[in-house]
């Protein structure tokens, strides 16, 4: 019979965990850009990096912060992480990852976890390589400066309100949400178009790796949309992130929102599969 376990993965740990985040490296995105900087240490990573193993392998991950995430999980590891989940109590925000393994991971925590505040069970996960050719950027998208933090914050502030349903000043006062904010314009992943001293258009690589990149955070002013900024201008970021951070482009949907899936296809993304966030 196959012997498994599942365990905090050391820091020693490190070159194994690489090897499995790198194995989908558009979908583990997120959790690879993290572990390739903070490695696997709680303290720097944000939280726990559990293993599961079989036969003294490890097959398969689960980042346990301020999100769940399960990484090349199948329903044996699944059932594991859950297990460990429940013994510990929920300490997360959120479940997301890849559809399959997240939606069996939130039937088996939903009973002593639930009810949850959202679930968005099909978010389409869609990459591009290329720019498509007849969307011009706008010119006017650009990397943020440290000095504009304060220009950007209420923009960024007003998507995060809208997408997540509650504001990220909530709680501590929004200091780790500002720190956030500051970290992307830092290490120039921080785009917007401002237009006399208002944010118009905005969106961060909130993910990088060399092999792939994420982009987050999409708004466009209220006042703004339907004059088709988000297409030019994720087409200028777009063309930011190929030339200067990963070879690959990706980022998630919620499927409702037809006109942003409709834009993303038109400036060359196209659809390769689904994730799944349970927010609380």
């Amino acid at each position: 019979m196959t012997q498994t376990t599942t365990r905090v993965l050391e820091p020693s740990d490190l070159g194994a965990a690489l090897a499995i985040l790198e194995s989908e490296p558009v979908a583990n995105a997120f959790v690879t850009s993290r572990v390739q900087v903070a490695g696997l240490d709680p303290w720097r990573l944000g939280g726990e990096m559990w293993g599961w193993y079989a036969d003294g392998r490890l097959r398969s991950l689960c980042y346990s912060g301020a999100n769940l995430v399960p990484i090349c999980a199948g329903p044996e590891a699944v059932r594991a992480f859950a297990d460990r989940a429940r013994r510990a109590g929920r300490r997360c925000s959120s479940i997301v990852g890849p559809a399959e393994p997240t939606t069996q991971l939130w039937r088996l925590l939903e009973p002593s976890w639930g009810p949850a505040r959202e679930v968005r069970g099909n978010q389409p996960l869609m990459v591009t390589e290329s720019p498509a050719p007849d969307v011009t950027p706008d010119p006017l998208v650009r990397r943020i400066r440290k000095d504009e933090m304060e220009v950007l914050m209420p923009a960024c502030v007003a998507m995060f309100t809208e997408e997540v349903g509650i504001s990220p000043l909530a709680g501590d006062g929004g200091l780790l949400y500002q720190a956030r904010v500051a970290e992307l314009i830092t290490t120039g992943r921080s785009f917007a178009r401002i237009d006399d001293g208002k944010v118009v258009f905005k969106a961060e690589i909130g993910a990088a790796t060399p092999q792939a990149c994420q982009i987050q955070g999409v708004w466009v002013a209220p006042e703004h949309r339907g004059k088709g900024l988000s297409e030019t201008g994720m087409a200028a970021v777009l063309r930011y992130a190929l030339a200067d951070v990963a070879p690959v482009v990706s980022l998630y949907v919620n499927d409702y929102n037809t006109p942003a899936r409709k834009a993303y296809q038109r400036v060359g993304f196209r659809e390769v599969g689904a994730f799944m966030s349970v927010l609380f």
